[in-house]
C-alpha cells in the first residue's frame, strides 16, 4: 500500500500555503505594484531596474537553494526544517520592506538612500522567501507516494495559493485606517511649510504600514503550520552530494523539465493581470479613493470585477486535477495556453468599443466575463505546471537515481519571481512612456483628490496604458508559451510506468533493510 498524508496534514499544509501567499501578495501587489510608486512615489523606471536586478540574482539564488534543500537530510526530512524556522524571519523582513521614506520629499542623498533600501530590502526578502518557497512546493512530492493524492494536494495547494491571492486587495484596506493617523498629521499643517497635501500623503503611508503589520503577522502564523503539521514519507538519498553546477546541468538535461521552464518564461507577462488588477480598480473605477465605492453603483461593478478575478481561477484550480484523470497532461496544458490567449486579447477590444464609457454596466459585464475566462486559464495552467514539474522529479529519479525535488521546484519558484519581474519591467516601461510615475503620479493623485476622474486625465492615456498591459502582452505570451510543449517529452503512460517502477524499488529496498534492522 502506498504511503500518503492524513487529512490533518493536508489541512495544515494548505493553511500554510495560504499564509505564504498572503505574504507574497503583500509584497507583489502591495509593495511593488502600488506602495513604491503610488505612496513613496519612486519613479516607475527605477522600480523596474530594482526588480530586474533582483530577478538576475534569483536566476543564481533559486537553484542554489534547491541544491541546499536536496542535500538536507535531517530527522524532520529535507523540506520541513526550512518551513519551521524561516516563516517568522520572512514576516519580519516583509514589514521592513515598507519602512522607507517618500522619494519626492527627499534631497538628492535621501533619494539615493530610499532607492538603495527599496532595492536591498526587496532582494533580501526575495532570498528569504526562496528559502521557504522551494521546500513548500517540494514537500508535495514527499508527503505521498500516490500519484492521484499528489495531484490532489498540488491542485488544492494552488487553490490555497489562489485564496491567498486575495492579498492583492491589500491596496483597498489602508484607507480604512487613515482616521487613526489623520489627526496627528493634520495638526502639523502650516508648521515649517508642512502642507495639506503632505499631511494626506503621510497619513496614507502610516495607514499602509499599520495594515502591513497586521496582515503580515496573521499570515506568518498560518505559514508556520506548513512545517509544524506535515510529514515527509518519500525518503531522500543521504548520498546525494550534487553541487550547483551539476544541478544546473540536470535542469537543462531533463527535456520535459526544460520544456516547461522555457514555456513558463515565455508566459511571464501573465503576471500583469494580478499586478494590475487592484491598481486598475483603484484608479479607473474608484479614482484612487475607496470612499467613492458607494456612489453610482460602483460597489456592484467593482465587486463583479473582483469576483471574476478570483472565482473562475479557484474553480479551474479545483477542477483541473479531475481533468488530469481523463486527458493527457500535455493537451490540458496547451489548451489552457492557447485558449487562454483569446479573452486577454478581447479586453483591449472592449476598451476601444466602450472608450469613455467603461463604467457602464454592459461594459463592466463584458470586461468581467473576459477577466473571468482569462483567470480561469491562469488557474488551470498554474496547477498543470506544478503537476508536470512533480512528474519531472519522478522522471529524473528514474533515470539518475536521485530525486531533485528542491532543484526542480526551485525552477517553479524562479518562474514565479521571473514572471513577476518581467511583468513589472513591462509595467514600468509603459508607465514611464505614459507618465504614470514619480512626481507626475503625485500630481495625478492630487487632482483625483480634488474631484478629477482618472479615465479623463490627459486624454485617457493612463487608462489606456493600464488596459493595454492586462491585454496584449499577456495574450501574446500565452499563445507563444504553447510552442515548447507541443511535443512534450513525457507521455502520461510513460510517467505511470516510471512511478510504478520507483514504488517497487523503494519497497524492495525497505524489505532488504528490515532483516538487518531486526538483527
Amino acid at each position: 500500500m502506498k504511503q500518503t498524508y492524513t487529512g490533518k496534514e493536508k489541512f495544515m499544509y494548505l493553511v500554510g500555503m495560504f499564509g505564504q501567499n498572503i505574504i507574497y501578495q503583500v509584497i507583489a501587489a502591495g509593495l511593488i505594484s502600488y506602495y513604491l510608486g503610488s505612496v513613496l512615489y519612486i519613479p516607475a523606471a527605477t522600480i523596474s531596474v530594482i526588480i530586474f536586478i533582483a530577478r538576475i540574482w534569483d536566476a543564481i539564488n533559486d537553484p542554489m537553494m534547491g541544491t541546499i534543500v536536496d542535500r538536507t537530510h535531517t530527522k524532520w526530512g529535507k523540506c520541513r526544517p526550512y518551513l519551521i524556522i524561516f516563516p517568522a524571519i520572512i514576516g519580519l523582513m516583509t514589514i521592513l520592506c515598507f519602512l522607507n521614506g517618500r522619494y519626492t520629499d527627499a534631497d538628492s542623498t535621501g533619494k539615493i538612500l530610499i532607492v538603495l533600501w527599496a532595492g536591498a530590502s526587496y532582494i533580501i526578502w526575495g532570498m528569504l522567501f526562496t528559502v521557504c518557497d522551494i521546500p513548500l512546493w517540494g514537500i508535495t512530492s514527499l508527503m505521498t507516494e500516490d500519484e492521484n493524492d499528489r495531484s490532489k494536494i498540488i491542485g488544492l495547494a494552488r487553490v490555497a495559493a489562489g485564496i491567498g491571492g486575495l492579498g492583492t486587495v491589500i491596496s483597498f484596506i489602508p484607507d480604512s485606517f487613515k482616521g487613526m493617523f489623520a489627526g496627528k498629521y493634520e495638526a502639523m499643517i502650516g508648521i515649517d511649510g508642512y502642507t495639506k497635501q503632505m499631511a494626506a500623503e503621510d497619513t496614507k503611508k502610516a495607514a499602509w504600514i499599520f495594515t502591513v503589520i497586521v496582515v503580515t503577522v496573521a499570515a506568518t502564523i498560518c505559514f508556520e503550520l506548513a512545517g509544524l503539521g506535515t510529514k515527509e514519507r518519500v525518503p531522500g538519498n543521504p548520498e546525494d552530494k550534487r553541487g550547483i553546477i551539476e544541478n544546473f546541468k540536470i535542469m537543462f538535461r531533463c527535456k520535459p523539465f526544460r520544456q516547461i521552464l522555457i514555456s513558463g518564461v515565455i508566459r511571464s507577462p501573465l503576471q500583469l493581470l494580478m499586478i494590475l488588477a487592484v491598481p486598475l480598480m483603484m484608479y479607473y473605477y474608484l479614482d484612487n479613493d475607496t470612499a467613492n465605492i458607494g456612489s453610482n453603483g460602483l460597489i456592484i461593478k467593482v465587486a463583479l470585477i473582483a469576483l471574476m478575478v478570483f472565482v473562475p481561477q479557484f474553480l479551474a484550480m479545483i477542477l483541473t486535477p479531475n481533468f488530469v484523470k481523463k486527458f493527457e497532461n500535455k493537451k490540458i496544458y496547451n489548451f489552457y495556453s492557447i485558449a487562454g490567449a483569446v479573452p486577454y486579447a478581447a479586453i483591449i477590444v472592449i476598451y476601444f468599443a466602450f472608450k469613455g464609457n467603461l463604467l457602464s454596466m454592459p461594459a463592466v459585464i463584458l470586461t468581467a466575463i473576459c477577466i473571468g475566462l482569462a483567470t480561469a486559464s491562469m488557474g488551470g495552467i498554474n496547477v498543470m505546471q506544478s503537476i508536470m514539474i512533480a512528474d519531472c522529479v519522478d522522471y529524473e529519479e528514474y533515470h539518475s537515481g536521485f530525486r531533485p525535488d528542491g532543484v526542480f521546484f526551485s525552477g517553479q519558484s524562479f518562474l514565479t519571481k521571473l514572471s513577476g519581474g518581467i511583468a513589472a519591467l513591462i509595467q514600468g516601461i509603459v508607465y514611464t512612456v505614459v507618465g504614470f510615475s514619480g512626481a507626475n503620479l503625485e500630481a495625478i493623485n492630487d487632482k483625483l483628490r480634488n474631484g478629477a476622474h482618472f479615465f479623463e486625465l490627459d486624454g485617457g492615456k493612463y487608462a489606456l496604458g493600464m488596459f493595454f498591459l492586462i491585454s496584449i502582452p499577456i495574450a501574446v505570451g500565452m499563445a507563444l508559451s504553447a510552442i515548447p510543449t507541443l511535443k512534450y517529452a513525457m507521455s502520461d503512460k510513460e510517467h505511470d510506468r516510471i512511478l510504478e517502477s520507483l514504488v517497487e524499488k523503494r519497497r524492495a529496498a525497505t524489505q532488504e533493510a528490515s532483516p538487518e534492522t531486526e538483527e
